[in-house]
């Protein structure tokens, strides 16, 4: 006599603690022979708060569609950032995208994510819980959040500016 099936354990063996976030869903036309089709595009924000996030762009017929699509591109285009003791970033940085920058500097404990707009998404879903962050040029959602993934990418922690100059990282401030 045969038993139901039992369920695989490896179906789901890892847990997903993937955060994602919708910035912007805008209705895109594009002009065919026979008329105009419609589309959905979806920017969509992916990180687990833990120095990981990604920023995705997906089109697609329906509204849920593209999101998918843009999870699919934003964990394919995952960033690391150093996070400090202090749930900051390490030093000021900016970034630039397309017609958008942004400034960001360290905060001390306490003052919470101070930042508007993408670039506030972007800080909360990396993980980032203080720091004061400004959008310069353009209002453009998925360029400041661009910006943002430009900026996060390229900050350094002590440790590795001291590897880069061959010195102990003791040495590092009295430089």
């Amino acid at each position: 006599m045969a038993t139901g099936r039992r369920k695989s354990s490896r179906t789901k063996k890892e847990e997903t603690n993937w955060q994602e976030k919708v910035i912007q869903i805008r209705r895109v036309s594009k002009v065919v022979k026979g008329g105009k089709k419609l589309s959905f595009r979806a920017i969509v924000v992916v990180g687990n708060e833990k120095g990981q996030v990604g920023v995705g762009v997906g089109k697609a017929s329906d509204v849920i569609g593209a999101v998918k699509k843009g999870v699919a591109d934003g964990k394919k285009h995952l960033v690391d950032i150093p996070i400090t003791r202090s749930n900051s970033i390490p030093h000021p940085i900016n970034g630039i995208g397309g017609g958008a920058k942004v400034i960001m500097r360290p905060a001390a404990p306490g003052t919470g994510v101070i930042a508007g707009g993408a670039v506030r998404t972007v800080l909360e879903l990396a993980g980032v819980r203080n720091i004061l962050a400004k959008q310069l040029g353009s209002n453009n959602p998925l360029n400041n959040a661009r910006a943002a993934i430009d900026a996060l990418s390229t900050l350094r922690t002590f440790t590795e500016v001291a590897e880069e100059r061959g010195i102990p990282r003791e040495n590092l401030y009295s430089i």
